[in-house]
């Protein structure tokens, strides 16, 4: 589990293919002490297995599914990607509850500065509409965001400096894709209703107003 708190900014050492998975060698300061081979870590918010370490460096496969499904088939080595290692119980969440399982990619159409901060407008698929809610968390690349606006195939965030300046968004521009995971608890909501609707049997919404005060 992660929190979208992203600890470190790595380098792109290296990409090596490896059978069918991608193998990637990634640069970082900060995290290397205390990590150990089998650990997981989210790269660009997609959770993946430290496979080998080294004094300054760490590496991870991914598989081709993953690698296509996302935007770490876009690295390159000296390509810069957010990193977070899984969170233990004993961790404060300072975001959300973020899985490092990549839904889907977006595209980035527009940058406003707007007095302190950033305002981003992402587009995406129309078919996961229904997980983008006003006032939302969304994962970003890894980065835990909170949605501001949300249009027919679009959303909007608001970035603040610190924000900016300590994740790979202070070098994205107009036509990047980012990673996105939508909020968990939204997923696990929808499907619940969904199941209602197929079994035709009333919501738990209109179970609970029906009940006698």
């Amino acid at each position: 589990m992660f929190t979208g708190i992203i600890e470190e900014i790595g380098k792109v050492l290296n990409i090596s293919r490896i059978g069918n998975s991608v193998r990637l060698r990634i640069g970082v300061d900060k995290i290397i002490d205390g990590l150990k081979n089998g650990d997981s870590v989210s790269v660009n918010g997609a959770c993946l297995t430290v496979v080998n370490l080294g004094r300054n460096f760490f590496e991870v496969d991914a598989v081709e599914e993953t690698v296509s499904k996302t935007n770490l088939g876009h690295l390159n080595a000296g390509s810069f990607v957010n990193i977070e290692r899984a969170r233990t119980f004993n961790d404060r969440i300072d975001g959300h509850i973020v899985q490092g399982h990549i839904d889907t990619t977006g595209k980035i159409e527009k940058i406003v500065s707007a007095q302190v901060s950033k305002i981003f407008y992402i587009s995406f698929p129309k078919e996961f509409k229904e997980f983008v809610v006003p006032k939302g968390s969304i994962a970003i690349d890894g980065i835990s965001l909170t949605i501001v606006e949300v249009g027919e195939s679009w959303f909007s965030v608001s970035i603040i400096p610190y924000t900016i300046e300590n994740t790979t968004l202070k070098n994205r521009k107009v036509g990047d894709i980012v990673n996105l995971e939508f909020d968990i608890l939204g997923k696990y909501v929808v499907n619940f209703m969904k199941i209602h609707n197929r079994s035709g049997s009333s919501s738990i919404f209109d179970q609970f107003y029906e009940q006698p005060l």
